[in-house]
């Protein structure tokens, strides 16, 4: 009988693990942490300024609230879409705790070694392009950020981007076109075709 359920929760939607939560089974929990907790602190650490520790944080809370509360969860909505919306609400909250401490300065985190190996050249241009690219996505205002994240990180379609912002496609497809162009036009020098 143990088994069964075992297994039977890991065969549920997330929004029948949901109600279950809400009926006070714990172990529904457990499946939906295991489901979302590496895409939560992938989405966090993509939209707070890739710290690892505060996109953990931020993770933790969220599935604190859920455990506390499941009758928090908004029937009407998939699971997935509902997540990510209180995501997206607490890092809306973050950026406005940030603004108070905007001007901190970016030290330069990367530290290289001296090699005698032939691929440091290459080494150092990935790095470098990786930076840029941080970098650009950083630079991109919030909203533009936030639907090229949900998009090309979290994989979510357009469709499911405009239901969880509340917002119709055309404006999420304006902002992709938008933050992709940005990007493009940002990350220029690193197109062989311009070298």
């Amino acid at each position: 009988m143990i088994l069964f359920f075992g297994t039977s929760y890991t065969k549920q939607t997330d929004e029948e693990l949901m109600i279950a939560l809400s009926k006070g089974e714990k172990r529904a929990f457990d499946v939906l942490y295991e489901r979302y907790s590496q895409k939560l602190v992938g989405y966090f650490k993509n939209m707070l300024g890739r710290d690892q520790e505060k996109a953990e944080d931020m993770a933790h809370d969220l599935f604190a609230k859920i455990i506390r509360n499941p009758a928090y969860f908004d029937t009407s909505r998939t699971f997935r879409i509902w997540l990510f919306s209180v995501a997206s609400n607490m890092c809306k909250n973050e950026y406005k705790k940030m603004a108070v401490r905007s001007n901190t300065v970016r030290g330069a985190e990367t530290h290289h070694d001296v090699r005698s190996n032939q691929n440091v050249l290459q080494e150092v241009q990935n790095e470098q392009f990786k930076a840029a690219f941080e970098t650009g996505v950083e630079e991109l205002d919030v909203r533009h950020r936030e639907v090229f994240m949900l998009r090309h990180f979290e994989g979510l379609s357009m469709k499911e981007i405009a239901e969880m912002l509340e917002i119709n496609e055309g404006t999420v497809k304006s902002r992709l076109f938008y933050a992709t162009k940005y990007l493009a036009n940002k990350l220029q020098q690193f197109n062989p075709a311009f070298g």
